[in-house]
């Protein structure tokens, strides 16, 4: 009996997404140097970066290509982590700063190579802002100016209320930190884009593929209900869908979900108005906003953070005032998307790479920084099965904490944790 097809989830993504063939599901044996779980970001930048080195890789997906958070999110080019490399000092010391430092800008600067030698159609813009409510968030992004600078990253402009206004047609804004070389992208349409170079090289890619189980051995097994991979290598890279296909890695990560909205397309005129550099914003709350203009002249505003999907009418409910009250111009103004999409959060906010055993690696945990990180991710872990291993052992060093309570209290816990950052930025403290 067929098994039923997984579509995308009904995203303004998906509706704008370029041409994409649909790749038939796994059925029979194969083989391959590599075999990947996982057709999102980091899978496909870790199959990617070994199909250039000549390695055959197979990528199985229990979905579409891009169907998770890859094709979700906000689209939005941020660059270092969740926690910054001050955290990371004072945490884990100063050579593992220093190490994790050295990589906490060269995700972006893959996607726009990736971008640029592929010809990938994504809406590549230049520029994000870190906007700030307070004079306190200001201060901070003072300080994250001072230490970014510290690790080479200089192309970084420290605004006032004046200055930002220039940026952001709202007066919601003390002053924020632009850096110009984040960006924005249309998250999908890169992905898929990065699945057609992958192909381009002789790649596979199975589609509607879910793994059902992981045989360990010199040559690793990768059973799907109606087909097997036999492969040297495995990399393990479904983040917040993986399921309880790896149970230590699933102990040591949360799904939190986020929620999304695009509005009808809008006048050139009121885009000026809202976005007049077209820079993508987050604010400096702890439960932030962000949003940008879409190719299209939509304004898509995302925020907040819930476990578990919602329908489109109460995402609606949830985000619309936000976007409101930092643009109440668009009082009038319909929306016509709204959407979920679950991101991988890890107690210590880090990501989480290493090895499961001699031949299977795996990433997970971008804990929001995913669109950077995952790009990164690829690139390290194409660089350990290839034999170098130095910098992925930079992230396989940090400590990987279960969340206490196990599966039962994990979610009632980040969910108290939610209503307490959510109270502390209303307080502004």
């Amino acid at each position: 009996m067929a098994t039923q097809k997984i579509a995308h989830t009904s995203s303004y993504y998906a509706a704008s997404a370029n041409p994409s063939p649909e790749r038939p599901p796994l059925r029979g044996a194969e083989r391959a140097d590599v075999c990947v779980i996982g057709a999102g970001f980091t899978g496909l930048s870790t199959a990617l970066h070994l199909a250039e080195q000549g390695y055959s890789v197979i990528v199985l997906e229990a979905a579409r290509v891009g169907w998770g958070a890859s094709g979700r999110n906000g689209g939005q080019i941020v660059n270092s982590y969740s926690r910054d490399m001050d955290v990371i000092e004072r945490w884990h010391g100063k050579a593992t700063a220093d190490a994790l430092g050295g990589m906490a800008f060269e995700g972006g600067r893959i996607i726009r190579e990736r971008v640029a030698k592929y010809g990938i159609q994504c809406d590549l813009k230049d520029g994000n802002i870190f906007a700030a409510l307070t004079h306190k968030q200001l201060k901070e992004l003072e300080d994250k100016k001072a230490l970014w600078e510290r690790y080479g990253h200089t192309r970084l402009e420290l605004v006032d209320a004046t200055g930002i206004r220039r940026h952001v047609g709202t007066d919601r804004y003390v002053g924020g930190l632009i850096d110009h070389s984040g960006g924005h992208i249309h998250p999908l349409n890169l992905v898929l884009g990065e699945a057609a170079a992958f192909e381009s090289l002789g790649g596979k890619i199975f589609e509607q593929s879910a793994v059902t189980k992981i045989t360990e051995g010199k040559t690793v097994k990768v059973h799907t209900a109606a087909g097997e991979v036999s492969a040297r290598f495995l990399v393990v890279a479904g983040n917040a869908y993986l399921g309880d296909l790896v149970p230590k890695l699933a102990e040591k990560s949360l799904p939190c979900g986020t929620q999304v909205l695009t509005t009808e397309p809008l006048p050139e005129s009121l885009t000026r108005e809202l976005l007049p550099t077209d820079m993508c914003v987050e604010d400096c709350n702890y439960l932030l906003d962000y949003y940008r203009l879409t190719a299209d002249n939509r304004l898509l505003y995302g925020g907040g953070t819930v476990y578990g999907a919602r329908d489109p009418g109460e995402i609606e409910q949830l985000i619309r005032p936000k976007m409101l009250k930092t643009f109440p111009q668009l009082a009038k103004v319909k929306v016509q998307f709204g959407w979920t999409g679950n991101f991988s959060l890890t107690l210590s906010r880090l990501p989480q790479a290493g090895k499961l055993a001699d031949n299977i690696y795996y990433s997970q945990g971008c804990s929001g920084h995913g669109v950077t990180y995952t790009h990164l991710a690829g690139r390290l872990l194409s660089e350990a099965i290839a034999g170098k291993p130095e910098r992925l052992k930079a992230f396989a060093g940090l400590p990987h904490f279960p969340f206490p309570g196990g599966r039962l209290l994990r979610v009632p816990m980040l969910t108290a944790g939610a209503w307490y950052y959510g109270v502390r930025d209303k307080l502004g403290v």
